[in-house]
């Protein structure tokens, strides 16, 4: 394996979204230093009851844009990401 492992929490709409297959991007504050190669493990998350579903999806980083350019806002990153 090349890059870092990162576990995310991710709501249920867009992580939905992601294992259907429409979503094939992730947006995060650029805090942990990103970069092509690296490993997210998505969980998904409900916010409102605090609680986990229990399902994750591991996804690929293949390429990225940091904040400050191309309109994306100062401090974060669009990851596109591809199935593990």
């Amino acid at each position: 394996m090349t890059g870092t492992e990162h576990v995310l929490k991710t709501d249920p709409k867009p992580f939905e979204a992601l294992i259907d297959g429409l979503k094939t991007f992730e947006v995060r504050a650029d805090d942990r230093g990103y970069a092509v190669g690296d490993r997210l493990i998505l969980v998904e998350f409900d916010r409102d009851s605090l609680t986990y579903s229990g399902r994750s999806l591991t996804v690929k980083v293949t390429y990225l844009l940091r904040g400050g350019q191309y309109g994306i806002e100062p401090g974060h990153v669009v990851m596109a990401v591809t199935r593990w």
